[in-house]
């Protein structure tokens, strides 16, 4: 099995994880069956959305997202393994992320808050933890996680390939309840941007609207609130505090 970060062959995850926590890669891609290639949206069922918080910025190589989640199993947090299809809720929230990565325990709130008033709804959370098992207990039991996770190395990477990603976290994928892939966003995710795609999940759950013009919705949307964030940010006097991790303190002087 691959370890992650040790040795000189985990030098490639050192600087992706250096380069994460300084918040350089944000993506958010939308829709399936294409290889993203730049920042552009494009409609239809194989559409993507590129920028994530800078509308600018080019997504990242990949392979095509498939259209439906993929089969993977991978050990949980108590130990024996589990599937994706395992989860019977109507909606899921994939998030893959690591103990490293910066902007994937800032998410960690945001997606606790997401399963709580959601749930009712039939919203399930899952996070895929792409890590060392040790340190995936330990930050999770410090944190409080009470979502369910599921915990891999190198086969947490395969099934990262599986959903078309390659080496790039935070990413999350909202799957309604005939396990299509409606949206994939890489990057940190936002609220606001979750409560739309959720919304939209539930559209098609209900019989409402059809994929493509969901997809093509959640793109638009999407892209106008990295837009918003970006500008909102530059306006910004002196920039914005830097909001404190989870798990961390935040720094006084």
């Amino acid at each position: 099995m691959m370890r992650l970060l040790r040795g000189p062959a985990g030098s490639l995850f050192a600087v992706l994880a250096a380069a994460l926590a300084a918040g350089m890669l944000t993506w958010f891609v939308l829709g399936s069956g294409r290889t993203p290639t730049d920042g552009a949206v494009h409609g239809g069922p194989a559409g993507f959305s590129g920028g994530g918080d800078d509308p600018s910025a080019p997504l990242p190589p990949s392979q095509p997202i498939p259209e439906t989640l993929p089969e993977i199993t991978l050990a949980s947090l108590e130990g024996p393994p589990r599937s994706l299809s395992a989860f019977r809720q109507p909606s899921l929230v994939v998030n893959f992320w690591a103990t490293w990565c910066a902007p994937c325990r800032r998410e960690i709130p945001l997606l606790k808050q997401l399963r709580a008033e959601h749930a009712a709804q039939g919203v399930e959370v899952i996070g895929i933890a792409v890590d060392f098992r040790e340190d995936v207990l330990r930050y999770a039991r410090q944190i409080g996680i009470d979502y369910p996770l599921l915990i891999g190395e190198q086969d947490g990477l395969d099934a990262a390939k599986a959903f078309g990603m390659g080496l790039v976290f935070p990413f999350t994928a909202f799957a309604d309840q005939q396990r299509r892939i409606v949206a994939l966003k890489v990057g940190e995710l936002h609220a606001d941007e979750a409560d739309f795609i959720l919304d939209q999940v539930a559209r098609l759950n209900a019989g409402q609207g059809e994929i493509e013009a969901v997809r093509s919705a959640i793109a638009l949307q999407l892209r106008i609130l990295a837009e918003r964030r970006a500008r909102e940010g530059a306006a910004a006097p002196g920039g914005s505090a830097a909001t404190p991790l989870p798990g961390t303190s935040a720094a006084t002087g």
